[in-house]
């Protein structure tokens, strides 16, 4: 194994809906610890079972996003993309999988996915933890709120936004 890299295979999953920052630093950290990454991305069904208030992007079009990302990363050839059909996908029967990265909001599926694993007899999960990739309000960076216009995908308050603010509160508009 790479002595600077501290699993062989990690996981990640979610929709991928819009790729924004928070995604970005998911997958930058199961590159800086895993020699491989596996990125479990939801497949339109389980995406229309989540029953989002908007339309998810076709499966196709989120895993070409992530793509494009890992390509400028130069990481391509270290990742695998797979569809998941549930919130476990590969990792809860994969014991290849040594490790997964989540974020603070999906921590208690990750526990779930490895007690199942253990269940079955697998060796255990290490879960390495990152926090949510914050937007200029301090409020959590989300495809959601980038749909709506809020936030960009870096986080920046949309100029919209910004300028309503601004006629709300009296300050000028430059």
């Amino acid at each position: 194994m790479n002595r600077h890299k501290r699993f062989r295979l990690v996981g990640v999953g979610g929709t991928f809906d819009v790729l924004h920052e928070g995604h970005k630093r998911l997958l930058r950290k199961a590159l800086h610890v895993g020699e491989r990454v596996v990125v479990g991305v939801t497949s339109n069904r389980f995406a229309e079972r989540m029953n989002k208030p908007y339309e998810v992007h076709p499966f196709s079009t989120r895993a070409d996003g992530i793509r494009r990302f890992l390509q400028g990363e130069k990481a391509m050839r270290r990742v695998d993309i797979v569809q998941i059909e549930d919130e476990y996908g590969p990792a809860a029967t994969n014991s290849q999988i040594d490790a997964l990265v989540v974020s603070r909001e999906t921590l208690q599926t990750a526990r779930e996915i490895d007690r199942t694993r253990r269940n079955s007899g697998l060796p255990p999960l290490r879960l390495v933890t990152i926090e949510m990739a914050l937007a200029e309000d301090s409020k959590p960076i989300s495809a959601r709120r980038i749909r709506n216009q809020e936030i960009t995908p870096t986080g920046k308050i949309a100029k919209e936004r910004k300028r309503m603010r601004r006629l709300v509160s009296g300050r000028p508009i430059h």
